[in-house]
Parts: structure tokens; sequence; C-alpha cells
């Protein structure tokens, strides 16, 4: 499934790789694209929706 979510804290390309390290711990397979200047992070996972929003913000980041 694809997951689009609005990051609006996350302020740079490290950010976005933190963000797709945390969402990889919980689903290895997953593919994640970070895009610190729009705060979107596109997400094509087999975890819920609830689970990777979950591991953003175990990660320090909110979702919106």
């Amino acid at each position: 499934m694809t997951l689009q979510l609005k990051v609006p804290n996350m302020a740079c390309s490290a950010c976005g790789e933190a963000i797709a390290k945390a969402i990889q711990a919980i689903d290895p397979t997953a593919t994640v694209q970070a895009d610190p200047q729009t705060k979107l992070v596109s997400i094509e996972t087999q975890a819920s929706q609830a689970a990777v929003q979950e591991a953003i913000t175990t990660a320090g980041y909110s979702v919106a």
C-alpha cells in the first residue's frame, strides 16, 4: 500500500533519512521517499498506517 504523510518538522535530507530508517526498521522492504521542501513522505509498505506513523513519531517527528 502507498501512504503519503505530511511531516511538518522534517527540515533537511538527514531528517528524511532518519524517517526512512525508522520506517524500514518496522518494514525492511518499505520504499520511502522524503521531500524536506514539501514536508511530504511517500511510503510503499506492507505495514499499517498506524505502525508507520508510530515509527515516525518514535523517531522524534510529528505527522500532520
